[in-house]
């Protein structure tokens, strides 16, 4: 078990701090073993088993506590009189109204509250109102590449070959069967498919929801819109509109299968309202969906890379300057960065194409190129990054 320190670390910033703590992610990310992870760095600090109640509400032996009110006079009950007690309500959104039970046991002396969620949803509308200011987000994304090779070890290749196709969820890099390892990504996407997305939108054309999808996955790192999908799949004879597609896109990054990426205008530094990008949470899913592609090397890059960026803790936009594009511009605490990405630029012609955008940036923000290229390259003071390199903080 790797430690999630990234997101431990905030969890034990925040210990005790008059606060909820939200830790959102995608289905099997990690979030419960995060939690389970800080339980145990709770006793360590000498808080008694009595003062922690966790319930995880995909557990069917906790269906009764399903209704607000009887999780609310559950917990109640169950809180340490003279301690601080530790609340932990794992998978909150399946409880309908639980903003209501969770607000009533914040607001109550001694009572420290933390709670996971796999949909956005579970900070929008009457959460955001009703507990406004009085939480922090913790998004949780699957393992980065330092963690998963922190976790499998051995040969620093072979780690980033078998990350690079399967992906970062962490039960399965832990998989060496590739079929069972297959099957594992597609009980994943199914669950999410069927309870964050079909249910929850009440979605009837689940084809349609799936070509969507492939689409979507077939074109990470590439323009697209609402108008662009839906005339593509009438095409092939899946007739939709662009509004239905986007209620489905929608529904996709609420349920953190999809990350949107806009656009930014470097000259003008304003944000753009269109042309954006959309990054697929795990590469492991899209190949487990699509099979190989090894056409689609440099996007697969940028989509790993656009992660680690998130991960961070960036605010990350595509570029815009002039007619040029910028993979990447990532802002964090008033600071900026751009980051162009290619699986090479050992050709002249690409190296020129790559960096060209970059030199015409007027500012003095570090501008970075991230290849797999081992050899040192750069002008005008951008440098080349090897993406191991980079993904590993070196």
């Amino acid at each position: 078990m790797v430690q999630r320190k990234q997101y431990l670390g905030k969890l034990k910033k925040l210990k005790d701090k008059k606060i909820i703590k939200v830790v959102t992610g995608i289905r099997r990310c990690g979030k419960s073993t995060l939690l389970l992870m800080f339980q145990e760095y709770l006793k360590e600090c000498g808080v008694e088993d009595n003062q922690i109640i966790t319930i995880n509400f995909e557990d069917i032996a906790n269906e009764p506590l399903l209704d607000y009110r009887k999780l609310h006079d559950h917990v109640t009950k169950n809180l340490h009189q003279d301690k601080m007690a530790y609340v932990f309500l794992d998978e909150i959104q399946n409880v309908p109204q639980f903003q209501k039970a969770v607000d009533s046991l914040f607001i109550k002396d001694n009572v420290d509250v933390y709670i996971t969620g796999s949909n956005a949803q579970l900070l929008s509308g009457e959460l955001a109102t009703l507990l406004s200011g009085r939480y922090i987000e913790i998004a949780m994304l699957p393992l980065s590449f330092a963690e998963y090779y922190e976790m499998v070890g051995g040969n620093q290749r072979d780690a980033w070959n078998n990350y690079f196709k399967n992906g970062g969820f962490p039960y399965a890099a832990v998989i060496e069967e590739e079929e069972i390892r297959r099957e594992y990504l597609m009980g994943i996407y199914n669950s999410v498919l069927l309870k964050n997305v079909v249910a929850r939108k009440r979605i009837s054309d689940i084809p349609l929801l799936e070509s969507v999808i492939k689409f979507l996955f077939d074109n990470i790192g590439s323009i697209v819109s609402s108008k662009k999908i839906a005339d593509s799949l009438t095409t092939y004879g899946r007739k939709t509109t662009s509004v239905t597609v986007e209620n489905y896109i929608e529904a996709l990054t609420e349920a953190f299968i999809l990350y949107k990426a806009g656009r930014y205008d470097v000259k003008g530094k304003q944000y753009l309202k269109s042309l954006e990008k959309y990054y697929l949470v795990d590469v492991g899913l899209r190949r487990m969906l699509l099979g190989d592609r090894s056409a689609d090397l440099g996007h697969i890059l940028e989509n790993i890379v656009y992660l680690e960026l998130l991960r961070r803790g960036n605010k990350v936009s595509i570029g815009k300057i002039d007619n040029n594009e910028i993979d990447f511009v990532a802002e964090f605490g008033g600071d900026r960065v751009y980051y162009q990405v290619a699986a090479s630029i050992l050709d002249p012609a690409t190296f020129e194409r790559e960096i060209a955008p970059l030199k015409k940036i007027a500012d003095h923000y570090p501008k970075f190129i991230l290849s797999l290229d081992e050899l040192p390259m750069g002008d005008a003071g951008i440098k080349q990054v090897n993406i191991v390199d980079f993904l590993l903080g070196n």
